[in-house]
């Protein structure tokens, strides 16, 4: 099992040998197997990237992320512009229902409104938006309109777990009330992990995933 300050040292560098993610100014504390992410980054993208990054790190059970967004001053643009961009951003992507989405913008905070039918539009309306220059976080309050039936939902996720190579479905207990599904038990990684909560939100009729799975060592 690896000590506290061996975890550190892992996370740093996994984010030094990142791609694309400045790692100069993020501070890294390990406790336990969670580590906390501080300092700050010139980019939400490059923000996102360490979580991540720090995430595929054999070892860690859980991520704070605290590291604040610190743009460049060729980077920085109005709020105006952002919410236009991000406007023009959604309209390309095939994956967002057109007219579907509302967007505010307060001093480079872009949140997003609306419903959707499934989850993959929300999704794919946040990552149309975060790459956008001047953007430093993205609030997605996009809901899920419930246009499908819930019964035989938990057999439909059963199945969707079944049908994914990186989920062993006997570690993942699945419990379904109404449009809402809790997973919890023990899982070998965040990738299985972030598979299970991919194929729970893939059935249609799911409302809401509370992802309770833990990363064993």
């Amino acid at each position: 099992m690896k000590t506290n300050s061996m975890l550190q040292q892992d996370v740093i560098d996994q984010l030094l040998h990142e791609p694309g993610l400045d790692a100069s100014n993020i501070g890294v504390v390990a406790n336990g197997g969670v580590i906390t992410l501080t300092g700050t980054v010139p980019s939400y993208p490059g923000r996102y990237a360490a979580e991540h990054a720090t995430e595929r790190v054999a070892g860690v059970k859980a991520v704070a992320d605290e590291t604040k967004v610190d743009l460049p001053s060729l980077h920085k643009r109005s709020d105006q512009d952002i919410a236009a961009a991000a406007l023009n951003a959604m309209s390309w992507q095939v994956q967002v229902p057109p007219g579907a989405i509302q967007v505010r913008v307060d001093n480079g905070w872009v949140t997003l409104d609306g419903a959707v039918d499934y989850n993959f539009e929300r999704q794919a309306a946040e990552n149309a938006v975060r790459h956008l220059t001047g953007v430093i976080a993205v609030n997605n309050l996009i809901t899920l309109k419930a246009a499908v039936s819930t019964s035989g939902l938990k057999k439909e996720i059963e199945s969707a777990f079944e049908r994914a190579a990186q989920i062993n479905a006997s570690h993942v207990d699945l419990k379904v009330t109404g449009n809402k599904v809790v997973m919890s038990g023990n899982v070998s990684s965040w990738t299985e992990r972030r598979e299970a909560e991919y194929a729970a939100w893939s059935v249609p009729g799911v409302l809401q995933v509370d992802n309770n799975l833990q990363v064993a060592n």
